[in-house]
C-alpha cells in the first residue's frame, strides 16, 4: 500500500461516550482530514452477524469490508445497544480485526487527495492501526458522564431505554475493551490524556487545537 507523503495523522483512543467521535469529528472539519469512526466497523459487522446468524462466514466479512463505503456507517441501526454489545464480542476476534486492519490502514494513510490526511478513533488507532501518527490522543472522561451522554443520545433518537441499562451496557463494554487478548484499549506513555468530565464540546477542542497548532506551525 502506497503511503501518502506529509500526511497529518491524528489518532484517537478512547472508551465509550467519552466525546472521542465529536472531537474527531472536529478536528476533520478544522484541519481538512479524512474522518473514520473505526468502532462504526465493528458494529457494521456486530448488525451483519444479528441479522444473517446462519450466514455470517469470515469470506462474507471479508467481502463487505472491501466493498464498505464510509455512509454505509451512518446507517442509524448501528447505534442499538445490541449491536454495540455484538460489536464489542467480535472485536475479540483476531481474524476480523486482521479484515478490519486493511481497511482502516488505507483510509489513515491513502485518504482521497483533497484531505490534508487523517483522523480515526476507536480503542486500539495509537497502539495498532497508526503507532506513528503525528498527533495522539486519549479521550476519557467519569462514566456516570458517559453513560449520562450516551442516554441523551439515545434518548433524541427516540430509543427506549433507561440510564441504568446504559450504564451496565457501558461497564460491559469497558471491561470488554481493557481485557480483550487482540488490541486492547490502555492509554500509551506518548499519548496525550484529554479528560471531557468538566469540559464543553468547544473547551475541549480548543485544548486539542492549540496541541496540534503548536507542532503545525513550528
Amino acid at each position: 500500500m502506497k503511503r501518502r507523503k506529509d500526511l497529518i495523522t491524528v489518532a484517537i483512543d478512547s472508551p465509550a461516550a467519552a466525546g472521542a467521535g465529536t472531537q474527531a469529528k472536529l478536528i476533520s472539519k478544522h484541519y481538512n482530514l479524512f474522518y473514520l469512526d473505526t468502532g462504526k466497523i465493528y458494529r457494521y459487522i456486530g448488525y451483519l452477524k444479528l441479522n444473517n446468524k446462519n450466514k455470517i462466514s469470515y469470506n462474507l466479512i471479508k467481502k463487505k469490508v472491501k466493498s464498505l463505503k464510509i455512509s454505509y456507517l451512518q446507517d442509524k441501526n448501528l447505534l442499538s445497544d445490541e449491536v454495540a454489545v455484538s460489536a464489542s464480542v467480535i472485536a475479540r476476534d483476531k481474524k476480523i480485526r486482521n479484515i478490519v486492519h486493511k481497511f482502516q490502514q488505507k483510509c489513515a494513510y491513502s485518504p482521497p487527495k483533497k484531505y490534508n490526511g487523517s483522523v480515526l478513533d476507536g480503542r486500539d488507532i495509537i497502539t495498532v492501526q497508526v503507532r506513528d501518527a503525528m498527533f495522539k490522543f486519549f479521550i476519557t472522561a467519569d462514566i456516570k458522564i458517559r453513560a449520562k451522554r450516551r442516554f441523551n443520545e439515545y434518548r433524541d433518537l427516540k430509543k427506549k431505554i433507561t440510564y441504568r441499562e446504559v450504564l451496565k451496557t457501558l461497564r460491559i463494554r469497558d471491561k470488554s475493551d481493557k481485557e480483550r487478548k487482540h488490541g486492547p484499549l490502555k492509554k500509551t506513555k506518548d499519548s496525550i490524556l484529554i479528560n471531557t468530565t468538566k469540559l464543553s464540546k468547544k473547551a475541549c477542542f480548543k485544548k486539542i487545537k492549540a496541541i496540534m497548532d503548536k507542532k503545525l506551525n513550528n
